[in-house]
């Protein structure tokens, strides 16, 4: 890829599938406001479904793009090193920023619409917190995987379209973590909708400052290590988030067809790009 011929409407075409993946929170906020109970079946399997893309993609596609890039630069050893180094160090900067979240107000700990009791909502403070919390949990979260989609797709349009829909599926749930407890405490849809829309911001706000931090100096080198600490990052994500909601939404059996089904459709989809 020469990185000078990158075009104002790739950047712009990269751009829209970030905040596309970000705004899905407010399908989460519209879930939680309009049917009394979670589709826990659909969600486990959309869940699952989104950590099978991501983790097939990552491994097959992303992974070995990075690698191709810094081997050019560094060498069969050192650009496979560079590459692998990357990798763990995506992981590592989402795991600790998952750290450094108060596992009370972490975002993995979803819950479906109808476990607000009545004894939950009557502790309004509490509940005001814990969606406040959880809506800058989430922003903090999605800042890297804004950055990741908006890479991806400057990349590689198909690619990027792929990985968009894949958060997007991801951050439904999270809609509903956000809004749900806030409305129970306001008793407000609009507030609540407008703090989950407000964390989903996050992710075209970390593509923005990807491109005007990193543009600038976007190189090989800077592409191959960006784009493996974002295979680490996806895969951390899918990991440590997406398999565990998806299995706590609904039947263990019901993650993996969806996980399995993520894959088939990722591999296919690149098939057809060949």
């Amino acid at each position: 890829m020469d990185f000078l011929d990158i075009e104002f409407s790739d950047v712009l075409l990269a751009f829209g599938l970030t905040l596309f993946a970000g705004l899905a929170t407010g399908i989460g906020s519209a879930m939680a406001f309009f049917t009394k109970h979670t589709n826990t079946k659909f969600l486990s399997l959309a869940l699952g479904f989104s950590a099978g893309v991501m983790i097939y993609v990552s491994f097959v596609e992303i992974f070995f793009k990075a690698k191709d890039s810094l081997v050019k630069v560094y060498g069969e050893i050192g650009g496979t090193w560079t590459t692998v180094l990357s990798f763990f160090g995506g992981m590592l900067l989402i795991a600790l920023i998952d750290k450094f979240i108060p596992s009370a107000e972490n975002p993995h700990e979803l819950e479906s619409i109808e476990d607000m009791t009545e004894e939950k909502r009557r502790k309004e403070k509490h509940l005001m917190r814990m969606g406040i919390f959880t809506a800058l949990a989430i922003g903090i979260h999605n800042f890297p995987e804004g950055l990741a989609t908006f890479t991806a797709a400057l990349t590689d349009p198909n690619l990027g379209i792929a990985i968009a829909v894949a958060i997007a599926i991801h951050n439904i749930p999270e809609g509903i973590a956000v809004s749900v407890p806030i409305y129970y405490a306001t008793g407000s849809r609009r507030k609540a909708f407008k703090l989950s829309f407000l964390s989903g911001l996050a992710e075209p706000i970390g593509a923005l400052v990807g491109y005007l931090v990193l543009m600038p100096f976007l190189s090989p080198t800077m592409f191959g290590v960006i784009f493996a600490g974002v295979a680490g990052i996806m895969v951390f994500i899918s990991l440590d988030e997406l398999l565990p909601a998806a299995q706590k939404y609904g039947e263990h059996h019901l993650s993996i067809y969806g996980l399995f089904g993520g894959m088939v459709v990722m591999a296919f989809s690149l098939l057809l790009f060949l």
